[in-house]
């Protein structure tokens, strides 16, 4: 298990999930320019129920989705961090890395910053040997990070099965970085 309970990059914390992020959190939830890429919009009640999975699972593991904190603010900013999907992925058993930020806070690099300290945990601290992502082919912003972090696109897409069979979001595109490509990538 994981021993420290909060992680620190040079501009963000990486920490356990805290009551007065859930205001924020749901604000974010409901934006429809954050949720492009996602089903659907998230209530006040469903944001909440979120972050109470993400806070009892960084408990269980103690790794998960953490709440992103951005140093110089305090402010809550989103979530970065590695998360076991649920879903019956035709790549699982899997574990991701995963991000999602506030609007306002786009375009400044939290998002590859973040994701990096994430695989870091992922590949030295839980000796995982490789750690995936996805997203619907059209989210080309999240697909950049994917490349900036180090990740491979892999030659297929999938169908996610969590979104329904009509939806235009259902083609998602997968990504891996393997823990030897990590080790090259930190040496380059």
């Amino acid at each position: 298990m994981l021993k420290q309970t909060e992680l620190e990059t040079s501009r963000l914390i990486l920490r356990q999930w805290h009551s007065a992020d859930y205001a924020p959190f749901s604000r974010m939830n409901a934006d429809p320019r954050v949720m492009q890429y996602f089903p659907e919009l998230m209530s006040r009640e469903m944001s909440d129920a979120m972050a109470e999975r993400l806070t009892e699972l960084i408990d269980e593991r103690g790794w998960g989705l953490w709440a992103l904190e951005e140093k110089a603010s305090g402010d809550f900013i989103g979530f970065t961090g590695l998360h076991i999907p649920v879903a019956d992925l035709p790549f699982a058993p899997c574990v991701e890395v995963g991000w999602r930020l506030a609007r306002e806070y786009w375009g400044n690099g939290y998002a590859t910053e973040a994701a990096k300290r994430a695989l870091r945990v992922g590949f030295d601290e839980l000796n995982l040997q490789e750690i995936v992502s996805f997203t619907t082919v059209n989210n080309l912003r999240s697909r950049a990070v994917m490349l900036r972090i180090g990740m491979s696109e892999q030659d297929e897409t999938f169908e996610h099965p969590s979104v329904p069979e009509s939806h235009p979001l259902r083609t998602h595109c997968l990504y891996k970085i393997s823990h030897p490509d990590w080790i090259r990538n930190q040496v380059e």
